[in-house]
This record gives structure tokens, sequence and C-alpha cells, in this order.
């Protein structure tokens, strides 16, 4: 992926519903839904509105699990769509005394949506991905 194939977005809107959750992203030029499960939609709104647990969630699992091996969340990538259903990459990076290191890993959109809210870290769309949805916001 180019840096330049890649269109910044951020979370617009949730809707949820106890049957949906859609996850409308996008910035001033476009934006589209992506329906996700609603347990998964309220974690996430859990994130942006800095919600305190009881207790860790899988997602708050993973968050600790990362900084516990000194690994930061570089970014989310919207990388493909096929047959309605949207792909993603989280990119990691692990730096010490070693050297530097930079994983992808493949992910649900939602997930990785999680994640980078809870890290502040920022999300992105490829052009081919933006290109293929959404529409102008009102």
């Amino acid at each position: 992926m180019a840096e330049n194939d890649l269109i910044p977005v951020d979370i617009r809107k949730i809707a949820l519903t106890p049957s949906f959750c859609a996850i409308v992203i996008g910035n001033e030029e476009k934006e589209f839904p992506i329906y996700i499960e609603p347990a998964i939609g309220a974690v996430i709104k859990m994130f942006i509105e800095d919600v305190e647990k009881p207790r860790p969630l899988t997602h708050d699992l993973i968050g600790n699990i990362l900084t516990g091996l000194g690994v930061t969340v570089m970014r989310v990538v919207i990388n493909d769509l096929r047959d309605n259903t949207f792909f993603a990459r989280l990119l990691l990076k692990e730096e010490n005394e070693l050297g530097k290191k930079i994983v992808e890993i493949d992910s649900r959109p939602s997930d990785s949506m999680a994640i980078a809210k809870m890290k502040k870290s920022p999300i992105f769309v490829t052009r081919k991905v933006f290109d293929l949805v959404g529409k102008s916001p009102a």
C-alpha cells in the first residue's frame, strides 16, 4: 500500500440498535457505513466516549498486551471490499534496542477500529475502496 493511496477517515456516526450497528466512516468528501455486530459497536462507542469499564473487555486485553510488549498501533487501513464485506489491516510497530519491526495483521474492520479508537491511532481507507463506496455528507 503506497502512502499516497491512503485516504484519512474517522468514525462520524454510530447507529446502534439491539439487532445491528452501522459505523459511518468518512471525511469531508465522502462517508459510508460499515455494518458490524452490535456488541463491537458498543465497544467502539465506549472507546470514543472514554467510558471506564469495571473490568477489561477483550479489546482492552489486546491493548494491554500490545502496551506490555512495547508495540504501538501505527494505523488501521480498510483495504478491500469483496461481496459487500470490508477487509482491514492493522499496522503495528515494535521498536526497542534490537531495532524496529513493523507488522501488518489481517483484521476485521470492526476490531481494527475498536483498537484504533482505544489507542488513538488513525484510520485510513485505500483509494480503491474509497472510490467504490459512499456519498457526500449531508
